[in-house]
């Protein structure tokens, strides 16, 4: 098979893989003018049509932004193609209701099934790293990958002893192509911007500059899984691949392979279902950060998997963060603070922490306010079901300038300890919505925020573990 020859469609041989960053900025500006051409054609069209014919023609318009989107991102790999990955997780309120789905659907392609890149141009660079050919590594190696990300593929292979491993590989050229992309967000984002008119470009911008560095890795991937790994060791539902050492390069990164179901299918399983794998999820990323205080910054649905033993696997551990006791306690105190509503201790410790730019200005009423409009779905007492609109609306109403919270936010100094901890649980919101999970959020929380006995079946497993070790 020619590097031309494989079965999802022409290839481009490995020199031309990557383009030049000429060619990838050409390409993202023409993804982006036809957009707004598209759009203006038919927001004025719309203007002679009744109101549901507009709706519908908006709908169709967006479906067809999403799939050009991922079949140009999708095919450039590296930041591109990781913008598209952070848009598949988030709600589309911009989108009519009868077109979601399909959206979705369609951005979720670049989490799941991106494009491939053929096999000849990654055994290549896979036996660069191990100066060696495939055959002598592997007993077996499958030349179709199980996952194509943003920086690399995944597939499956075994090792002596028949023992079945996930193969992560970078794909050659992605260290060009990153510092191609960083330099064109903005024609990027303008195209998301058509499908969420709310998102925060700089915000954004900054977010994926922080995270694909760390992204490419892959020996610092390896550290945090094994670290995540021996903390989880024994768990009654949680379960870390672990990774082979021996086998992991600069550039490949080799692990057990965890094989269940996904997000997309749990979605479609019963309530009852829903809300364990739900609780499973909470439970393992807030768990991380304040039992052990070292978490992945990375929860979204691809890296989640209902195993088939009931159990749930976490995989992919490349953006990952440590924090230390003192900052740990300090979120703990803050959150106790605000479910309690003693907002004016609240604002006395958080000016001591250096997390108030003016704390003679700042109202505890106000900062309640604003400390319940993004927790209160677990920090209130009551069971909540979640949908997927729930975290678009918390972010919009952070990020809008017009939002009843934005001045009060942009005021504040937080650490990147505590923004670290905002993304986890904006991003574990938005994952377990996608579930529409139902559950008493709080009273799980109160096992690491108060110490309290818990109230569920896994929560009491789960404190048998603790207590045994």
């Amino acid at each position: 098979m020619t590097d031309r020859e494989h079965p999802d469609g022409p290839h481009e041989p490995e020199e031309e893989l990557f383009a030049s960053r000429l060619r990838r900025t050409a390409a993202l500006g023409r993804l982006a003018a036809g957009e707004a051409a598209r759009y203006a054609a038919t927001s004025a069209a719309n203007l002679r049509r009744s109101p549901e014919d507009a709706a519908d023609a908006l709908g169709r318009q967006q479906v067809e932004t999403a799939r050009r989107m991922v079949q140009v991102l999708g095919s450039m790999k590296g930041v591109a193609m990781k913008v598209g990955q952070m848009l598949s997780v988030v709600d589309l309120e911009a989108v009519p209701p009868a077109y979601r789905e399909d959206v979705r659907a369609e951005l979720a392609r670049l989490r799941d099934a991106a494009p491939a890149v053929a096999f000849p141009q990654m055994r290549r660079a896979i036996e660069r790293d191990y100066g060696a050919p495939l055959a002598e590594i592997f007993e077996t190696f499958d030349e179709t990958p199980i996952a194509a990300a943003s920086i690399g593929q995944v597939y499956r292979a075994t090792i002596e002893g028949g023992r079945a491993v996930a193969v992560k590989v970078q794909y050659p050229g992605i260290d060009a192509a990153v510092r191609a992309d960083l330099q064109n967000l903005v024609p990027l984002l303008r195209v998301a911007r058509q499908l969420m008119p709310g998102i925060d470009v700089e915000a954004t911008a900054r977010e994926v500059r922080e995270r694909i560095h760390e992204e490419l890795d892959y020996e610092l991937e390896a550290d945090n899984t094994r670290a995540v790994a021996r903390a989880h060791r024994g768990h009654p539902f949680i379960v870390i691949p672990e990774v082979h050492a021996e086998l992991c390069r600069p550039r490949v990164l080799v692990m057990d392979l965890l094989e269940g179901v996904g997000h997309d299918a749990i979605a479609r399983m019963d309530q009852a279902s829903r809300d364990r794998v739900a609780e499973m999820i909470f439970r393992f990323y807030f768990g991380c950060m304040y039992r052990h205080r070292a978490f992945s910054g990375d929860p979204h649905p691809g890296n989640s998997i209902l195993l088939p033993d009931g159990r749930m696997g976490f995989i992919d551990f490349g953006l990952f963060k440590r924090i230390s006791v003192e900052a740990s306690e300090l979120e703990l105190e803050i959150h106790r603070l605000g479910v309690e509503g003693r907002g004016a201790q609240m604002v006395e410790r958080m000016a001591a922490a250096g997390m108030l730019a003016d704390p003679a200005a700042t109202a505890p009423d106000a900062l309640l306010d604003e400390f319940r409009a993004y927790t209160w779905w677990f920090t209130t007492d009551e069971v909540v079901e979640l949908d997927p609109t729930l975290a678009t609306r918390i972010v919009l109403d952070f990020s809008d300038p017009t939002g009843r919270h934005f001045r009060d936010i942009r005021h504040q100094r937080l650490p990147p300890e505590h923004i670290f901890g905002r993304r986890l649980e904006m991003m574990t919101l938005a994952v377990i919505s996608g579930l529409r999970a139902r559950g008493n959020w709080h009273r799980i929380a109160r096992e690491w925020l108060y110490g309290d006995p818990p109230a569920t079946e896994l929560g009491r497993a789960e404190a048998l573990y603790y207590a045994g070790r």
